[in-house]
C-alpha cells in the first residue's frame, strides 16, 4: 500500500449502453481503436500511469497537474475529430480532474480525490473537462486554455461544496454549464429571446428588439432572478430553436418568447412562457395596445412572467422597479438606433461617433427625458476621450460628463447611470468615487452585465486585480454570447490584471482574446505592445503598433507623454511606460 499526491484523471464514455446495444462489436471495436490510438499515446506523452480500466472509462494519475490537464484537452480535441458521425453515433468522453491524496493497493485506488474527480466527471458536457478550483489554480497561466468559472457544486456523496471550472475547448466565449450551475444560477434563471418582427416594415426590427431588451432590463432588476444578458439570449435570433437547445446553451429553466406585431399606431405583443426542462407552457398571453402604451405595455408582460417563475416578489416591488413612462415613441426609435449603430462597429472610428451622437442629439431633442439616448450619448463621449479623437479629447469628456449628470438627475437609481459616471471619474482620476459608483449600480442590478464588464475594467486598472478577475469572470458566466465589444472589454479586464502583476505572458494571452472580440480598441494594443517588449518579443509587438497606427494614431503618444494614464498605481503606471518605450515609442 503507497500513499502519494497526484492529478486524478477520470473519463468515462457517453451513451455507452445505448451504443453497445445498437452495435455491440462495432462499438467495442472502437473503443480498442480509441484506446490504441488516442488514449494510450496522450497519456504516455503526459507521464500518465492508468490505475484503473472499465469497459467505458478508465483512471489515470499523473505526477503533474499540467500535464493531467493538457492531456486531458489533447484527448478531447482528437477524439472530436475523429468523431464524426452523428450525435446518435459519435463516442464522446467526460473527464475530470482533482489534484490530492491517493492510495494505491494491489492494483486498486482509494481517497476522497478519486471521488472528487468521478464526481466532477459527471459535472462535464459531453466532449467537455471540468476540474476543481485547486487544479485550476495551479495551471493558470501555465496552459493555453480558458476556465469558465462553475461556482461551488453539491456532488453526490461528498460532504463539503467543490469550487469546479470547465475548460473552454473551443477558444470562444465561455459557456454556461445548465446541469452545474454557480451559485447564482441556482436561482430560477430565464432567458428572453428575441421577438420575431411579424410587421410589414423591415425597418421596425430595432423597435421589435428595443422593446424585447426593455423587458430584459425590468427582469434584470430583481436579484431573486438569474436573468441572462440581451446580447447572449439574441444570439438565437432569426433561427428557430427548441426549449432544449436554450437550456443546453445558456444554462436556465425557463425562456420566454413571443411575436411583435406593429402597424400604425397600434402594436400586438404575443408571449409565451416555457419550462426548458420539460417542454411546458407555463405562461401564455396576447396584448394588443395602442402605441402610446407601450412602456405600460412592458410593465403589464413583466409583471406576468415575474408573477409566473417567481411569486415571492410582489407587484409593489415591481411598480417601484417600474420605468418612466410618456416618452415619445420617436424619441425612443432614435434612441434605439443609435445603440444598434454603436454596437454594429461605429465605436471604432470617429465618423461612426458623430453619426451615433446625431442620433441621440435627435432623440434628446424630442424628448430630453430619454435616459436610452443619454446614456449612449456619455458612453460615446467617454471613448472618443480614451481613443483620444479630435483635437481637444478634454472637451469629449467634459460632454460625456454633462450626459452622465441629466441621466443620474433622471433617475439615481439606474445602473445605466451610476456606470456611466464611474466610467468618467475614473479617467478624471477620481477612483475611489468610480469604484463607489461601480459598487452601487452592482447593488442595485446584480445581473445587470455591462456595468460588471465596466466594474471589472476598471479594478483592473486601480490595483484591485483578484476583484476584477471575479468580477470579469461573473460578467462572461452571465453573458457568455454577449456583443464581442462587451465580452472583449471582459477579456481586456483580465490582460490589465495580469499585466499589473507582472504576468506578460498571460497579459498577451488575454490581450489576443480581447483583440479578436474588437480589433480597433486601443488599450489592448498598448497592451500586448508593452507585454512583448517585457518579454523582449521586439518583432511580435510591430502589428499592433502597425494597427494603432491606422486608427488611433495619438493613443501611445498620450500614454508615454503622461496625457492619459490608464493605471492608478504609479508602479504599474510606469510598468506599461516602460515597456512601451522599449519597444521604441518615444514622445
Amino acid at each position: 500500500m503507497s500513499r502519494r499526491l497526484a492529478a486524478i484523471f477520470a473519463a468515462d464514455m457517453v451513451g455507452y449502453s445505448r451504443l453497445m446495444a445498437t452495435d455491440e462489436a462495432g462499438t467495442i471495436a472502437r473503443l480498442k481503436d480509441m484506446r490504441r490510438d488516442v488514449f494510450d499515446p496522450a497519456i504516455l506523452r503526459g507521464g500518465g500511469e492508468i490505475v484503473k480500466l472499465t469497459g467505458d472509462g478508465l483512471l489515470v494519475l499523473f505526477a503533474s497537474v499540467v500535464e493531467a490537464v493538457e492531456t486531458a484537452a489533447l484527448i478531447q480535441d482528437a477524439v472530436g475529430r475523429i468523431e464524426t458521425g452523428t450525435v446518435e453515433e459519435r463516442i464522446r468522453y467526460r473527464i475530470g480532474i482533482h489534484v490530492g491524496d491517493v492510495v494505491v493497493d494491489d492494483g486498486e485506488i482509494y481517497g476522497d480525490g478519486v471521488n472528487i474527480a468521478a464526481r466532477l466527471e459527471a459535472q462535464a458536457e459531453p466532449g467537455g473537462i471540468v476540474v476543481s478550483a485547486d487544479v485550476q489554480s495551479q495551471v493558470r497561466g501555465k496552459v493555453g486554455l480558458s476556465f469558465v468559472d462553475l461556482g461551488e457544486l453539491s456532488l453526490k456523496n461528498i460532504p463539503s461544496p467543490v469550487h469546479a471550472y470547465a475548460i473552454d475547448l473551443e477558444g470562444t466565449a465561455p459557456f454556461v454549464q445548465a446541469q452545474a450551475p454557480g451559485p447564482a444560477q441556482r436561482k430560477p434563471s430565464i432567458a428572453v429571446l428575441a421577438f420575431q418582427n411579424m410587421s410589414a416594415d423591415p425597418e421596425q426590427e430595432y423597435f421589435c428588439d428595443g422593446v424585447c431588451e426593455d423587458i430584459i432590463t425590468e427582469l434584470s432588476r430583481f436579484p431573486d432572478l438569474f436573468v441572462i444578458a440581451r446580447n447572449s439570449s439574441f444570439s438565437y435570433k432569426g433561427r428557430p430553436v427548441t426549449h432544449s437547445e436554450v437550456a443546453r446553451g445558456l444554462g436556465v429553466r425557463y425562456m420566454l418568447e413571443g411575436s411583435l406585431r406593429r402597424a400604425a399606431s397600434r402594436v400586438r405583443i404575443t408571449a409565451q412562457l416555457i419550462d426548458c426542462e420539460t417542454g411546458a407552457h407555463v405562461w401564455a398571453e396576447r396584448y394588443d395596445r395602442d402605441i402610446e402604451d407601450v412602456f405600460e405595455l412592458q410593465d403589464e408582460i413583466t409583471s406576468s412572467v415575474v408573477g409566473a417563475i417567481a411569486p415571492q416578489i410582489t407587484k409593489a416591488e415591481l411598480e417601484r422597479a417600474g420605468r418612466a413612462r410618456g416618452i415619445d415613441i420617436s424619441s425612443y426609435d432614435l434612441a434605439l438606433k443609435a445603440q444598434a449603430t454603436f454596437q454594429e462597429g461605429a465605436f471604432s472610428d470617429i465618423e461612426g461617433h458623430d453619426k451615433v451622437l446625431e442620433l441621440t442629439r435627435r432623440a434628446l431633442e424630442l424628448d430630453p427625458r430619454n435616459t436610452q439616448a443619454l446614456w449612449i450619448q456619455a458612453y460615446v463621449y467617454t471613448i472618443r476621450y480614451l481613443y483620444q479623437f479630435g483635437e481637444a479629447p478634454e472637451e469629449s469628456l467634459g460632454h460625456a460628463e454633462a450626459a452622465a449628470d441629466r441621466l443620474f438627475q433622471n433617475n439615481r437609481s439606474d445602473p445605466r447611470a451610476l456606470a456611466a459616471r464611474g466610467m468618467i471619474r475614473h479617467f478624471r482620476h477620481d477612483y475611489d468615487a468610480a469604484t463607489a459608483d461601480f459598487r452601487r449600480a452592482f447593488e442595485l442590478n446584480p445581473n445587470f452585465a455591462l456595468n460588471l464588464f465596466f466594474m471589472a475594467w476598471h479594478e483592473s486598472l486601480v490595483g484591485r486585480t483578484e476583484d476584477a478577475r471575479e468580477h470579469a469572470l461573473l460578467a462572461l458566466r452571465l453573458s457568455p454570447r454577449d456583443a464581442d465589444i462587451w465580452v472583449g472589454d471582459a477579456y481586456l479586464a483580465l490582460a490589465q490584471a495580469s499585466f499589473a502583476e507582472g504576468d506578460f505572458i498571460e497579459a498577451r494571452r488575454w490581450g489576443e482574446r480581447a483583440i479578436e472580440m474588437t480589433p480597433r480598441a486601443p488599450i489592448r494594443r498598448a497592451l500586448m505592445i508593452a507585454a512583448a517588449a517585457h518579454l523582449g518579443l521586439l518583432e511580435q509587438a510591430r502589428p499592433h503598433t502597425e494597427a494603432l497606427a491606422d486608427f488611433a494614431p495619438a493613443f501611445l503618444d498620450s500614454l508615454v507623454s503622461g496625457r492619459l494614464t490608464l493605471y492608478r498605481l504609479p508602479e504599474h503606471n510606469a510598468l506599461l511606460v516602460e515597456g512601451l518605450k522599449k519597444s521604441g515609442q518615444r514622445c
